[in-house]
């Protein structure tokens, strides 16, 4: 790990810290014995049917992954991507942000194509998981019996702002996504003209990402790949949300009665936390999720610490034992996985794109 990983780390690590006193003074009165005895009540065969859901939904990453490939490598099938995805996640779960290059670069690989390009692909597909959420997120704003009958209504004006903000955000991305694909050439020129006399080598990466963005968006290469790309991502993400749901419900507690529209606001606070991650421990995602249960719904606070956990373990950690034996199937070491993923990377920078 350089300089750079470990002092972030540590960054990461004192900001957590910080935020678990605090809650730790907020909860003085916390029981223990509460939290185990309602952790070891919980109904195992919906954990399960959880951790189901979730690996349903990284089969339908690798299918969405193929249908990104579609114009150049048409003969690549669904089932060759499911590997490389879980193997992907799992380096991500067990290495943080170290790991986050090991899926497009075991795809470039396994398809022969510049790791670039697969690059590319990886940051379309953020522009996907954002406006896929995005879109379940609105659906449940204005629905009359999703988020108004939430047990704080007075958070619902919150949450209809930060609907709009994320309908603002993803017309936005639509709209850079035009412009880069019409003129990425000119975009990525701008970019680095503008961050030069700040920092030319910032301007350059930036430029590199621009023109890597722009040939991303060139995989989506007719309207029926967009509708596809679109149901198979709106698609998964409520899977995700089912897979929420059968956590929660597996308490048996009322308040953890949550409806499918309403585990959306706490899928987006998992979400805003898991930008505070540490390698293998999470932490950030942990944490707002247990302050999402407790505030806004009303869990206890010994309820909603071990369901936050759990709600991890299911959405985040559950990938790793597949992964690690379909790494040891195949004889891949993750470590050395990040460190060539990030070499190519590099690479990649150096060569302008």
């Amino acid at each position: 790990m350089d300089k750079k990983r470990i002092l972030a780390s540590v960054v990461v690590f004192l900001i957590l810290a910080v935020l678990l006193y605090l809650q730790y003074r907020h909860w003085q009165s916390f029981d223990w014995g509460t939290f185990w005895a309602q952790t070891h009540r919980i109904r195992k065969l919906m954990v399960l049917r959880g951790i189901g859901w979730i690996y349903i939904a990284y089969v339908l990453r690798a299918i969405r992954w193929k249908i990104f490939l579609q114009p150049i490598r048409p003969k690549v099938k669904s089932i060759e991507l499911v590997s490389p995805t879980f193997i992907g996640f799992t380096g991500l779960a067990l290495l943080g942000r170290a790991g986050e290059f090991i899926r497009p670069y075991l795809i470039s690989r396994r398809t022969d194509l510049p790791f670039s390009s697969q690059l590319a692909v990886w940051t379309v597909e953020r522009i996907f998981d954002v406006g896929a959420f995005t879109v379940l997120m609105v659906l449940a704003i204005f629905l009359p019996s999703a988020l108004p009958a939430i047990p704080h209504p007075e958070y619902y004006v919150g949450f209809r702002k930060g609907g709009f903000f994320l309908i603002a955000l993803v017309l936005a991305a639509a709209l850079a996504a035009i412009l880069v694909r019409r003129s990425g050439d000119a975009v990525a020129m701008w970019v680095e003209e503008k961050f030069r006399p700040v920092s030319a080598n910032f301007g350059h990466k930036l430029g590199v990402r621009v023109r890597e963005f722009g040939a991303g968006l060139d995989t989506i290469h007719d309207p029926l790949s967009m509708f596809w790309l679109t149901v198979v991502s709106v698609g998964m993400w409520y899977i995700i949300a089912l897979a929420y749901k059968e956590v929660t419900h597996s308490y048996g507690v009322d308040a953890l009665e949550i409806p499918v529209a309403q585990i959306l606001i706490v899928m987006g606070a998992s979400m805003l936390g898991s930008m505070l991650q540490l390698p293998a421990v999470g932490g950030g995602s942990q944490m707002a999720t247990i302050a999402a249960l407790s505030s806004i719904f009303d869990v206890s606070p010994e309820i909603a610490a071990s369901c936050g956990i759990l709600l991890w373990l299911v959405t985040f950690a559950a990938v790793v034992p597949a992964g690690l034996m379909l790494a040891h199937h195949e004889r891949l070491s993750l470590r050395k996985l990040s460190e060539e993923s990030h070499r190519a990377e590099e690479a990649d920078l150096a060569r302008g794109g």
